[in-house]
């Protein structure tokens, strides 16, 4: 090549520049626009359970709202752990999301050439985001920011490689890409599956549409470079997946499995069918429309294909990697959440909130049975009642410490308060554990006094032990999404006729103290302790009744 050195790093500094405007103009957009459909993408996401259809179609209009396929399929991986969703309806939002995804690479084709679009953008983008105050003109202006970046980052990458057209260095590209064999086409896909790992496979498909619509590579390894970049882009969810459980390592899986089995088997049909299809298109909408085509077709035709095959390769994923009923050590649908917006993050926490829920409705069932065989200690029900608290311990902190990382950024109103109120949900559900286990210790104190709690006191605090868990399990179910609507004066009445009557029953309590024998007042102090921390826990399910409250059903939690 005779290209001198520094005409050479002009333009590796405005390619790498430009796909730096690009990757953070994605980022802007992406986030933008989950602001303004957050709403809507949760809802769309409930729509997975609903049957297979609506799993694609999910997948499709998700993908299409946040601009990344990459975002979805982490979502999934928390849903999947959590038991939120199955992983037949996994596999059928990652088959939407393969086809919704080719909408970057629409934005792509028919972006402007000229850096005007994208400097009007910036200028009206900027406007409403630093200028105007309400939350959602702000988001909206955050999207067009993020689309005037975009634009610019292509412009950037588009004049930086022109010095290169027709050039020594153009013939090179052409003579090393080996286009002639299926082999060069493979070839050719790894290296875009590799750059793809590195970064977003929006911008490897981009930088090959602008190759190629250049004349700097050949219009078949701007296609085989769709194959590769497909497969790169499954990496964010094993990322998501490190350190969880079966169901989230099976999730990052299928993605991966989908894409390398489509990609390896239609890859011989690069040259005989997808690369002719492409050129006859080229005369009538040119390059980046054509390769815009053909990633379409390719994913449509690949889940197609894919489609009726979903339950048996379930079955092999569940081959793949074995394992069930795994107990939950730690917060793996947490892990992802700092690569997505807040609003998806505030659902992933979710998850967690309702793993609280649950765990906290089993330990009443595992402290009834140790309040009713104090005689014959159950050792593997206190021992679980103790794990179990220490696992919610853990939970607690890496919510907040989760929650604390999403709130250090600038948020939208709305999602700042419902961060604080997963954190305060959080906080009481906790306590609840806190104070089952409190109720264990009792129990083992006046046990290794020779003591134990009376017969009349046994059906005095088992009365109180299922009046609050009555009223426990009527206030967690509102733990979830959407919220339903609270009568929260008629919930405050039921919990201060509790709360009335647990008074009477420690009154009587008291009344107990060296009636019984002389030496009953530790035992019945014991009782009272017992009888207090189901006032506590009755205070605590209040709370997250008031937290919940809020006069219409909304999604937010």
């Amino acid at each position: 090549m005779k290209e001198s050195a520094l005409p050479f790093l002009n333009v590796l500094v405005a390619v790498t520049g430009g796909l730096g405007v690009f990757l953070l103009g994605m980022k802007h957009l992406s986030e933008g626009l989950q602001a303004i459909g957050g709403g809507w993408l949760r809802k769309f996401m409930s729509l997975a359970t609903r049957g297979h259809v609506a799993s694609v179609g999910t997948g499709v209009v998700s993908t299409l709202i946040v601009q990344s396929s990459a975002i979805i399929t982490a979502m999934l991986v928390g849903s999947v752990s959590s038991g939120m969703m199955t992983l037949a309806q996994a596999v059928n939002v990652i088959i939407g999301a393969n086809i919704g995804t080719t909408g970057t690479v629409w934005i792509v084709a028919y972006a402007p050439s000229s850096a005007l679009t994208g400097l009007a953008c910036l200028a009206v983008g900027g406007a409403l985001y630093f200028f105007v105050r309400r939350e959602t003109l702000r988001n909206f202006g955050l999207a067009v920011l993020g689309l005037g970046l975009f634009l610019l980052g292509l412009c950037f990458i588009a004049k930086g490689v022109e010095p290169l057209k027709g050039g020594e260095f153009a013939q090179w590209m052409f003579d090393a890409a080996d286009i002639a064999s299926t082999g060069g086409v493979a070839l050719i896909a790894l290296c875009a599956a590799v750059v793809s790992v590195a970064i977003h496979s929006a911008a490897t498909i981009a930088l090959a549409m602008i190759l190629a619509a250049q004349g700097l590579i050949p219009y078949e390894a701007a296609v085989a470079s769709l194959f590769g970049a497909n497969i790169g882009t499954t990496v964010t969810a094993w990322i998501a997946a490190t350190g969880g459980n079966s169901p989230a390592r099976r999730t990052a899986l299928a993605h991966t499995l989908l894409n390398v089995i489509g990609s390896a088997v239609f890859l011989p049909l690069v040259l005989s069918a997808f690369v002719p299809m492409g050129k006859a298109l080229i005369p009538y909408c040119g390059a980046m429309v054509a390769i815009a085509v053909t990633d379409t077709v390719f994913a449509i035709v690949r889940g197609v294909v894919a489609f009726p095959f979903v339950r048996p390769f379930e079955r092999l994923l569940m081959r793949l990697i074995p394992g069930k009923g795994e107990e939950k050590p730690h917060l793996s649908t947490l892990k992802i959440g700092t690569k997505v917006s807040p609003v998806i993050a505030c659902d992933q926490a979710l998850v967690e909130v309702q793993f609280m829920r649950d765990s906290d409705i089993d330990l009443f069932d595992s402290v009834r049975r140790v309040l009713s065989g104090q005689d014959a200690p159950d050792e593997d029900n206190e021992c679980h009642i103790v794990h179990r608290e220490d696992i919610l311990d853990n939970v607690q902190r890496e919510i907040t410490d989760f929650l604390a990382s999403i709130m250090s950024k600038r948020l939208a109103a709305d999602v700042s308060a419902r961060a604080q109120r997963l954190l305060r949900l959080t906080d009481e559900l906790e306590s609840v554990s806190d104070e089952a286990a409190a109720i264990l210790k009792v129990v083992k104190r006046l046990r290794n006094n020779k003591q134990r709690i009376s017969d009349v006191s046994v059906v005095t605090v088992l009365s109180v032990h299922d009046c609050v868990q009555a009223f426990a399990a009527k206030v967690s179910p509102w733990i979830r999404s959407p919220r339903p609507m609270i009568d929260i004066a008629a919930v405050q009445e039921e919990s201060n006729k509790i709360h009335e009557f647990i008074r009477e029953r420690r009154r009587t309590q008291l009344g107990r103290v060296g009636v019984d024998d002389p030496g009953s007042s530790l035992r019945v102090l014991g009782e009272l302790d017992i009888i207090n921390a189901y006032e506590r826990i009755r205070a605590c399910y209040l709370n997250i009744a008031e937290t919940l409250a809020g006069g219409k059903a909304q999604w937010i939690n």
